[in-house]
């Protein structure tokens, strides 16, 4: 059986470490890489082309969402593996509609984690403790969103739909505090286009106003306050 290339992205690099030393227990596992922010982690797959990525949401430059679904619309055949300790059920969908192929908690088992890299290089889907096929991955989300409040299939395209590069970038400068008009003069845009954005960021993340927007962002490890860029 071939081996089962990984690259692990965190930026806590005992953490990576750890994480290193657990999967490579298994002999059909090869961590081919480290990396320790989303920029980096895009360069490294392009270039070592792992059969699996292990994914932090939390980390510099873009958040481990932005890496997900940049990598994947390159390299679709990636399977990625989020590994957070943002244990949310909002952000769940999140992960999956970025490409996500698994959603763990960081204080996973190890057997449970290697379980779950096996899981997603064959083409299956894990949620915490349930390993689904595409279609069972379809139905779950169904169920779970009219849980949620989704009044009609329709709505599951609707829901949860990731925030687009432009979208991330403005939330970011509304987390650290800069009005709509400062926002288009840094990002070189019109005040009506980053109103236009908002608008969408509001209505994607169901929220009311740019400061539940901030705190939603904050709270699922989207935007770090002390980037350099904020």
């Amino acid at each position: 059986m071939p081996q089962v290339r990984v690259l692990i992205v965190d930026d806590h690099p005992v953490f990576r470490q750890g994480i290193c030393d657990v999967v490579e227990t298994d002999p059909q596992i090869t961590v081919v890489g480290q990396a320790a922010d989303g920029e980096i982690a895009q360069e490294m797959a392009l270039d070592l082309q792992p059969d699996v990525i292990l994914m932090d949401i939390n980390l510099p430059t873009i958040n481990g969402l932005q890496a997900t679904r940049r990598i994947k619309s390159i390299l679709p055949e990636i399977k990625v593996v989020v590994l957070t300790g943002y244990d949310d059920a909002e952000q769940v969908f999140h992960a999956l509609r970025a490409g996500a192929s698994a959603y763990c908690p960081k204080d996973i088992t190890p057997e449970s984690l290697i379980s779950t890299i096996h899981a997603a290089r064959n083409g299956l889907y894990v949620v915490g403790e349930k390993t689904m096929s595409h279609e069972e991955v379809i139905l779950w989300v169904d169920e779970k969103i009219g849980r949620m409040g989704g009044s009609a299939p329709g709505d599951v395209d609707e829901m949860f739909v990731p925030l687009s590069p432009r979208e991330m970038e403005i939330l970011e400068h509304v987390t650290s505090g800069l009005s709509n008009k400062e926002i288009a003069y840094k990002l070189g845009i019109s005040h009506q286009t980053v109103k236009n954005h908002m608008t969408a960021i509001l209505r994607k993340l169901r929220v009311d106003d740019r400061t539940q927007a901030a705190v939603y962002a904050l709270r699922r490890g989207w935007v770090r306050l002390e980037d350099p860029r904020s």
